[in-house]
């Protein structure tokens, strides 16, 4: 994990918990990889270890990671497919409703949502 600017509206153990959760979603930590030991975050983050040990404890709550111990923690099996089911719910609750109301009050259609954007003519 690399330096991350932190984000003051949000506490930074939930943070490292959405970065694991990103991770395991972009495919970086997949299905029974270990997660980074917590000694090793904190000294990389420059965080206290209970603050990345409490982010760790909520993917554990979850069922996203499983403690195997004496050996760390680990990606559970199934997790890449809950969160992406979890993501895909919280866009459409929260998110496209916005989005959408964004799409009516600009007049936009399917088509030029669909179309290749300006940027990508360019390349």
């Amino acid at each position: 994990m690399t330096e991350p600017t932190w984000n003051e509206n949000q506490p930074i153990y939930r943070q490292l918990r959405d970065r694991v959760v990103a991770m395991i979603l972009e495919g970086t930590l997949k299905e029974g990889d270990v997660l980074p030991s917590v000694r090793q975050v904190a000294a990389d983050l420059r965080v206290n270890p209970l603050t990345v040990l409490k982010g760790y404890q909520q993917l554990v709550d979850e069922a996203l990671v499983e403690k195997r111990r004496g050996l760390g923690m680990y990606v559970r099996e199934g997790a890449s497919a809950a969160l992406l089911k979890d993501e895909r719910q919280r866009f459409l609750d929260d998110e496209w409703p916005r989005v959408r109301a964004t799409i009516e009050r600009l007049g936009l259609s399917a088509g030029e949502l669909l179309a290749p954007s300006a940027e990508s003519k360019e390349s």
